[in-house]
């Protein structure tokens, strides 16, 4: 009679397939991150919006025209040469004007007055 050979697996493949399945790779740990100084954060220059340019002019009736330099330099003026005091010392000036008494009403330094238009 013949004899019949079977394959046997060899137990120990086996086990070192096994083995191998069960092993998973080692996730590496994060280096360690040296402690360093922090620097503090450079602050950026504000960015400078750009200046309204305005123009204020009053228009009377008559054909006057007065413009918000005329009246402040009026009212300048006014503090140096009727009040007697320093430009220099000008630190507020609040103008009125009311066109139909022909008057610039002002406060100055808390100094209150008027001049005519």
């Amino acid at each position: 009679m013949a004899v019949e050979k079977k394959s046997i697996a060899k137990p120990e493949v086996k086990a070192e397939a096994a083995v191998k399945a069960e092993k998973k790779p080692v996730a590496k740990k994060p280096a360690a991150k040296k402690a360093t100084a922090k620097k503090p954060a450079e602050k950026k220059p504000a960015v400078k919006k750009a200046d309204l340019k305005a123009k204020v002019v009053l228009q009377l009736s008559d054909g006057r025209e007065y413009t918000e330099a005329d009246l402040i330099g009026n009212a300048k003026n006014v503090w140096q040469y009727d009040l007697g005091k320093k430009t220099a010392d000008l630190t507020k000036v609040e103008l009125y004007v009311k066109p139909e008494d022909n008057k610039v009403y002002y406060v100055m330094n808390d100094i209150e007055g008027d001049f005519n238009l």
